[in-house]
């Protein structure tokens, strides 16, 4: 390894750890490359995030190598080791039968063209077998060999073709495509907490609709997400110019990326095609956020989402049909926020405006929301009370002034004060809510 300069990939430095790993790596008698996504974003003009390193060294001989290191096993044939809070994973050569004797053959089980390129740091250059560069130039994600064998291997890198196709903006090779169309049934194979991931990663991405016409497309999105597509080709009444499916994806487009955001834009309408009834020639679709909230707690569990997640995404669809016209009060919306929490509002404020805005009837709605928004703002910044925790009295109060226990009584009572409260804050004051708890105490 030269000594008087820093190796560098495209006028990406290489940090020095990575450096003394393969140092070490070497100096025991190893072959030791850089690969991955740290070579593709620095071929790609980008700063590169996770760095790893293929070696022929095995799994237990990395571990006696880097010993004197923090380090932990999570993937077969992968060490991962710890620097600074970084994760670094360091993964013995693959091969057909398990680990591989050459870094040629380790890149031939690779995913995709781009992904099968090795950096040495020993001569500064790059191994490329399968013309990575020369697809990064044109633009296209395609697997390495043969696109059966590779998905074969995993299912999961069907997925991530059409991710990085939406991530790079890159077309995918015709016979990569056809393999995924040929083998979509075999995605089942795959955790569903590995599909979970990749699906949240498309879903992130600028325009993630087009991930799921690719979805559709190839049939990945049958063994993946079958609710959606019961949306497909249905209509909706006068107030939709699309279908229930097409709503959808409009919505998802539509929405900030934020995980929590585009999930609830996925599924808000999901039950649609559950309660899609007709009277009197119009189509009619009630309860459908209820319903919507349900079966989004069916698919988020299938996919090992965490229950805080699966809450915050079912209360902003079950509360995604609020009205926002002129005309309320300031008590409503106090009671609006109430019932959304004052760390949701926004976020189901975001949600309303993607929603209307994918019925595909223009911006005529929007004035009217951004009042609403205007509104719940100047409310947000008087700090008003909103939730049993800013009541001028506490549990303790209530008990003494009642003579009462500790039990959900004393909850039951505070939720009252409260109410009154969100009514008038300006009973919001130790005296006036003392004489609420000792009207209570007058009533048989």
């Amino acid at each position: 390894m030269r000594d008087n300069t820093s190796p560098a990939i495209e006028g990406q430095s290489v940090p020095d750890f990575v450096l003394s790993i393969i140092k070490r790596l070497i100096q025991q008698g190893h072959q030791a490359y850089i690969v991955g996504g740290a070579l593709r974003d620095a071929l790609l003009g980008n700063e590169p995030k996770d760095w790893d390193v293929a070696t022929d060294a095995t799994p237990e001989g990395i571990h006696r190598l880097f010993h004197d290191l923090t380090r932990f096993d999570l993937k077969h044939g992968t060490v991962t080791l710890v620097h600074q809070r970084r994760h670094y994973e360091v993964t013995t050569f693959r091969g057909k039968t398990g680990f591989g004797p050459n870094i040629e053959e380790d890149l031939a089980h690779r995913d995709f063209t781009f992904n099968a390129m090795a950096y040495d740091t020993t001569d500064g250059k790059i191994i490329d077998p399968f013309n990575g560069r020369s697809d990064i130039k044109r633009k296209v994600v395609r697997a390495v060999l043969n696109p059966s064998e590779r998905f074969q291997e995993d299912p999961l890198r069907m997925m991530r073709a059409i991710r990085f196709a939406l991530e790079l903006g890159y077309s995918i090779d015709p016979k990569t495509l056809g393999a995924v169309h040929l083998l979509s049934n075999t995605i089942d194979r795959v955790a569903q907490e590995r599909i979970r991931d990749e699906l949240l990663r498309i879903l992130l991405t600028r325009k993630p609709s087009k991930g799921f016409v690719l979805m559709k497309k190839t049939g990945l999105l049958k063994g993946i997400l079958p609710e959606l597509i019961e949306g497909y080709r249905k209509r909706q009444n006068d107030f939709h110019r699309y279908t229930i499916y097409r709503h959808i994806m409009e919505t998802i487009d539509y929405v900030e990326p934020d995980p929590v955001l585009r999930l609830a834009a996925l599924f808000h309408d999901v039950a649609k095609p559950r309660v899609r009834k007709k009277t009197n020639g119009r189509w009619r679709f009630l309860g459908h956020a209820g319903a919507s909230v349900e079966l989004t707690k069916q698919i988020m569990t299938r996919l090992r989402f965490s229950n805080d997640m699966i809450a915050r995404v079912t209360h902003l669809i079950g509360n995604h049909m609020f009205e926002y016209k002129r005309e309320l009060t300031e008590r409503a919306l106090r009671r609006l926020i109430k019932r959304v929490g004052p760390d949701n509002i926004r976020d189901l404020i975001e949600l309303r405006r993607a929603d209307d805005l994918a019925h595909g009837w223009g911006r005529g709605f929007e004035a009217d929301l951004d009042a609403f928004r205007a509104r719940i703002n100047s409310l947000l910044n008087q700090s008003p009370p909103l939730t049993v925790a800013d009541l001028a009295v506490n549990g303790d109060d209530v008990m003494n002034l009642l003579g009462m226990r500790p039990g959900p009584e004393v909850g039951e009572i505070l939720s009252q004060l409260l109410d009154a409260v969100i009514a008038k804050p300006e009973y919001n004051q130790k005296g006036e809510l003392t004489r609420l708890i000792q009207k209570m105490k007058k009533k048989p």
